[in-house]
């Protein structure tokens, strides 16, 4: 869901940029220090600004937030669909057009046959 970057809103964006940090954080890389092999967490989310995005986001000037919405429109779409997908489900975010139609949250009707 909300994979159209101009669907979002500011709540919106302000929930899947601080998911995403969190998805960013969560992968480690190996590195040497002091000749000993550490695992560091992930720096990407710096790289990408996006404390800055949050900060703005969360921002009680409607402006700031106006920013912050603007960048993250601009970050979503750069992001790998594996990084989108992992993002979107872990906040809950469904396609209902994706679902089966065994799946509650679906909320189709079944499509009846004329001939029957």
């Amino acid at each position: 869901m909300l994979l159209d970057p101009d669907s979002f809103t500011i709540e919106t964006a302000l929930e899947a940029a601080t998911e995403l940090q969190k998805v960013l954080a969560a992968r480690t890389h190996r590195r040497k220090v002091m000749g000993q092999e550490v695992l560091v967490p992930g720096q990407l989310g710096e790289a990408l600004h996006l404390p800055r995005t949050i900060s703005r986001l969360a921002s009680k000037q409607l402006r700031q937030r106006e920013r912050g919405l603007e960048d993250f429109q601009e970050l979503w779409p750069t992001l790998s669909e594996f990084t989108r997908r992992k993002v979107t489900d872990r906040l809950g975010w469904y396609d209902p057009k994706d679902l089966d139609w065994d799946d509650k949250r679906s909320n189709r009707r079944p499509v009846v046959d004329p001939d029957a």
